[in-house]
């Protein structure tokens, strides 16, 4: 029998990343796929590698683990695409939850997508998702901003912008930030604004505290419990601004104000004089900016 005149090359097949979601809290919220990718990879890239490491061993998964967090990411990113390039499949995981929702991993998927490298993501644990879904708050039209920032003058910023938001707000907090946090928001919104705070979620001490802001924070200063753990804040959105509710005069105040003013204090005076909401007049303005 003559052999094939056909020749094969073996062309080297690159690997794939694989985004895999870890619990939160109970760990039978693991999936059976991410295990199974995690068993099957060739390394796994963690946030904090004592941390994963004992999820690991607890999980019996014994593969390479090394560390991949915010402060190195753009220096080992090369070394990742070169290892996925040889054909190397690596997860990546964070210390909790969907790895780049609030932390590292941006910057080596955006590269490895430039590169043509396949990049997986696997559905699973996400603390704002879960939150949301059990929070009884609005969720067709949210807007997730992650953590504010810890600074209060840039804190109280970042809340101001948001005042005239109409989703669904949601953020994380941490335990050493939450009174500050929630008195800064119910300076910058409003005592009345209604919230939920979920803490410790799927975990023994799971909490969803509900009604104002004012009366959540008025639980969690009656509790020091309540000041623990990992929280999401969500709060309602504004109401829309509705122009035909809105006295004609007051915004022809505004307008004349503004050519002096800043917009917001000529939206805090325009209110004062006609009697109108200083959030409503703020927001009809910027609706006017858009057109």
């Amino acid at each position: 029998m003559s052999s094939s005149p056909v020749s094969h090359t073996s062309v080297p097949q690159t690997g794939t990343l694989y985004i895999v979601p870890t619990p939160i809290g109970n760990l039978g919220d693991m999936t059976e796929r991410a295990l199974n990718v995690l068993r099957h990879c060739q390394a796994i890239a963690a946030e904090d590698t004592r941390h994963s490491g004992q999820l690991m061993q607890h999980l019996g998964i014994k593969q390479e683990l090394f560390a991949l967090h915010e402060h190195n990411e753009r220096q080992k990113a090369g070394q990742v695409i070169e290892r996925l390039q040889r054909g190397d499949n690596i997860a990546l995981i964070s210390d909790a939850g969907t790895p780049l929702i609030s932390d590292p991993g941006y910057v080596l998927v955006q590269q490895c997508r430039a590169a043509g490298i396949t990049v997986t993501a696997l559905p699973g644990a996400c603390a704002f998702v879960t939150a949301l879904s059990g929070a009884g708050l609005p969720t067709d039209r949210f807007c997730f901003e992650g953590f504010l920032p810890a600074k209060p003058q840039q804190r109280r910023k970042a809340l101001q912008a948001l005042v005239n938001e109409t989703r669904t707000l949601v953020f994380y907090e941490s335990p050493h930030r939450i009174v500050d946090t929630l008195a800064d928001l119910a300076t910058e919104f409003g005592g009345e604004r209604t919230m939920v705070m979920a803490r410790e979620l799927t975990k023994q001490f799971e909490t969803y505290l509900s009604g104002t802001i004012t009366e959540v924070q008025q639980q969690v200063l009656a509790d020091s419990n309540q000041q623990r753990g990992e929280m999401v804040l969500m709060i309602s959105g504004a109401e829309a601004a509705a122009e035909a509710d809105v006295n004609p005069a007051a915004m022809k105040t505004l307008n004349l104000l503004r050519k002096e003013l800043p917009l917001k204090k000529a939206a805090a005076l325009a209110a004062e004089i006609h009697g109108a909401r200083k959030n409503t007049l703020y927001q009809l303005a910027l609706e006017q900016d858009n057109q």
